[in-house]
C-alpha cells in the first residue's frame, strides 16, 4: 500500500459522526442539518432539460478535453464574469472541464509537485478544505498551514512567510470567497500573490467555487484570471483557477466544473488526465453548457441566500458574535464554549447539526484557529434556517 495513505487524517464528517454517536436528540424536533455545504435549492430547469435531451450522447466515449462547445461556453462565461479582453482566454489552450472541482483540486497536486525537490512544500489556508491537505500528502509534499485569523480578516497573512519559505513552495492553494470564513481576497491582495508566485516560482491553485454566492447589493468578488489580465500577466503564467456548477447552479450531483489558466500547466494536466480516466459524460457536458450560458437562475439563487442571511442574523445577531460574510453561504461564529461541546449540545438538545471549527483546521504554533468556532451552512430552505436560528438562540439562553 502507498505509505502516504497512513498520513491522511479522518475527514471532518467522520469526526462529526463519532461526536454524535451514542446520543439521541429530542424526538419531537425534526433534524436540521447546517453542517455540510450541499446546496439544496432547486436545480435550474435549463440544465435539467439539456441533460435529458442529450442522453443519446451516452453511446460514445467522451474526450478528456471535452467538447469544443463546452470549453467555448466556459470561456464566454469567464470573459463576461471577469471582464477579460476578448480572445485572451483561449478555450483550446487555457481550459479543461472537470468532474467537479474536488477531484481536480486533488489531481493538480499529483501532476505539478516535483518529489525530487525536498522539502516539497504546499501552502494552504487553515482552516481549509481538507482535499488540499490530502492532495499534498499523496503527492509526497509537506502541507504548510497559513492561519486565518479575525485580525487579518480571515485571509492568509502573506507577511508571515519568509522569502526562504516561499522559495520552498511549489503550490499554493487559495480559497476566495473563503470556506468557512466567507472572506473575499481584494484585487491588490491577489496581485501581491501573483507577484510572489513569479518571484519565487510556485503555482497558484485558486479555488473560486463560491465566487457566485455573493450579495446582489455588493460587487462580485474578483477572480484571479481577471486580476492577472489587468496586472500584465496576460499569459496566465503560474495561475490555475477552479470553478464549479455545484454552488453557482445548485448542481452538486452533476459533478461539473472547470480549471483554467497557464497553457503549459493545462497541457501537462490534460496529459495526466488522459491516464487518470476522468472525461465528462456528454449529457453532463450539454447540461453544463446550458448552465454556464444562463445567469437568471444564478441571480435568483443569490436572492434566496440573501433572504436567509437577513432572517438568521436578525435572530442571532444579539446573542452570537456573528455577521454577514463577504460572500459564500456559511456563518463562522465564535461560540461561548468549546466548539465540540457546543456542536454536541446543539444536537442533543435541539437536533441541529453544525460542524466544529477545529475539525476544519490543524494545530499550529499559535494553536488551532478553528477552535471555539462552528461552521453553519445556510443551505436549508428559509423556514428551516429560521427555525434553526430560533433553536440555537434557545440553546444559548439555557447556557
Amino acid at each position: 500500500m502507498n505509505p502516504d495513505l497512513d498520513r491522511l487524517q479522518p475527514y471532518p464528517f467522520q469526526k462529526l459522526a463519532a461526536l454524535k454517536q451514542g446520543v439521541t436528540p429530542p424526538a419531537g424536533l425534526g433534524h436540521i442539518a447546517l453542517s455540510i455545504g450541499e446546496p439544496r435549492h432547486a436545480a435550474p430547469a435549463v440544465a435539467r432539460d439539456a441533460l435529458i435531451d442529450h442522453l443519446d450522447g451516452l453511446s460514445g466515449y467522451p474526450l478528456t478535453r471535452g467538447e469544443d462547445a463546452l470549453r467555448e461556453a466556459i470561456a464566454g462565461w469567464a470573459d463576461r464574469r471577469f471582464d477579460l479582453p476578448e480572445g485572451l482566454l483561449d478555450p483550446h489552450r487555457h481550459i479543461l472541464p472537470v468532474n467537479g472541482t474536488r477531484e481536480a483540486l486533488f489531481a493538480l497536486a499529483q501532476c505539478v509537485v516535483d518529489r525530487g525537490r525536498q522539502p516539497a512544500d504546499v501552502f494552504m489556508p487553515n482552516p481549509f478544505y481538507q482535499i488540499y491537505e490530502g492532495a499534498a500528502l499523496l503527492a509526497g509534499a509537506r502541507p504548510r498551514f497559513m492561519d486565518l485569523l479575525p485580525e487579518n480578516g480571515f485571509l492568509p497573512d502573506l507577511d508571515r512567510i519568509t522569502p526562504a519559505e516561499w522559495d520552498r513552495c511549489q503550490l499554493l492553494y487559495l480559497c476566495s470567497p473563503g470556506n468557512p470564513g466567507g472572506s473575499v481576497m481584494p484585487e491588490d491582495y491577489l496581485a501581491r500573490v501573483l507577484e510572489l508566485a513569479h518571484r519565487h516560482d510556485f503555482i497558484i491553485a485558486a479555488d473560486e467555487c463560491y465566487s457566485e454566492i455573493y450579495f446582489n447589493d455588493q460587487p462580485p468578488p474578483p477572480g484571479l484570471l481577471g486580476v492577472a489580465a489587468r496586472r500584465g500577466y496576460r499569459d496566465f503564467a503560474r495561475v490555475v483557477v477552479f470553478h464549479s456548477l455545484s454552488k453557482r447552479s445548485n448542481l452538486p450531483g452533476l459533478r461539473s466544473g472547470f480549471v483554467a489558466g497557464d497553457a503549459g500547466i493545462m497541457a501537462a494536466f490534460h496529459q495526466y488526465r488522459t491516464y487518470h480516466g476522468c472525461s465528462m459524460a456528454p449529457p453532463t457536458q450539454a447540461a453544463s453548457i446550458a448552465a454556464w450560458n444562463d445567469e437568471a437562475h444564478v441571480q435568483a439563487n443569490r436572492d434566496l441566500y440573501g433572504r436567509k442571511f437577513d432572517a438568521v442574523l436578525e435572530i442571532l445577531g444579539d446573542v452570537l458574535p456573528v455577521s454577514r460574510p463577504d460572500a459564500g453561504f456559511y456563518l463562522w461564529p465564535e461560540v461561548p464554549m468549546d466548539d465540540e461541546h457546543f456542536a454536541r449540545e446543539l444536537f442533543v438538545r435541539q437536533n441541529i447539526t453544525v460542524l466544529p471549527g477545529s475539525y476544519l483546521s490543524r494545530e499550529t504554533a499559535a494553536g488551532n484557529p478553528g477552535r471555539n468556532r462552528v461552521r453553519m451552512a445556510l443551505v436549508a430552505p428559509l423556514a428551516e434556517c429560521v427555525e434553526a436560528a430560533e433553536r440555537i438562540r434557545a440553546l444559548l439562553a439555557d447556557h
